[in-house]
């Protein structure tokens, strides 16, 4: 999304099919965004989390429930570890491992080096540093403060605020999951 809102690159560089909406915003949930704790209603997380380490993924969780406010909805879709593991599982062929590491874009199949090397290394993200399943991120929820921690299917939420940023392709044999900042009462 960063790149969709630069001056001339942003109108030919995307990954999305659809752009964002004007009034969605995006920076960098570990290091902290430039909005109030409390003030937010609804947060949006689209293949995000796979990418930060465990730690990353930790201090991220904490930091979106600290900017929801009471009842505020955390929406989140990313690769289901269960689901590609049972793939893996099923396919019992020599390329099953080749495929796992694929999917799940957790292999290199060459290493970029020189310069052009090191600025991917450096700037890019591409890599997912860590998994997840439902069964493994519920307890982290948890941990963050989210309660009402449900599996999620694209276009399930009961705020239509989500459906101005989700596109179903991304939730294709994907892991949703929506949850609730506390709403202050007895939890």
């Amino acid at each position: 999304m960063r790149f969709e809102r630069l001056p001339i690159v942003g109108g030919i560089y995307t990954k999305n099919t659809t752009r964002f909406p004007a009034n969605v915003e995006y920076g960098d949930i570990v290091k902290g965004l430039p909005v109030s704790a409390g003030t937010c209603c609804a947060i949006y997380c689209s293949h995000v989390l796979e990418h930060l380490s465990l730690s990353d993924c930790k201090t991220a969780l904490h930091n979106t429930q600290k900017l929801l406010r009471p009842g505020g909805i955390f929406r989140l879709v990313m690769p289901d570890l269960e689901y590609l593991a049972r793939q893996y599982l099923a396919q019992a062929t020599p390329q099953a491992a080749h495929d796992f590491m694929t999917n799940a874009h957790l292999g290199q199949t060459t290493r970029s080096r020189g310069l052009t090397g090191a600025l991917v290394a450096w700037l890019g993200n591409a890599s997912h540093l860590w998994m997840w399943d439902y069964q493994s991120l519920v307890p982290e929820l948890t941990a963050a403060g989210f309660r009402g921690i449900r599996r999620a299917s694209f276009g399930d939420s009961t705020d239509a605020l989500f459906g101005d940023v989700e596109e179903r392709g991304r939730w294709d044999n994907c892991l949703g999951v929506e949850c609730r900042a506390p709403d202050g009462m007895a939890d």
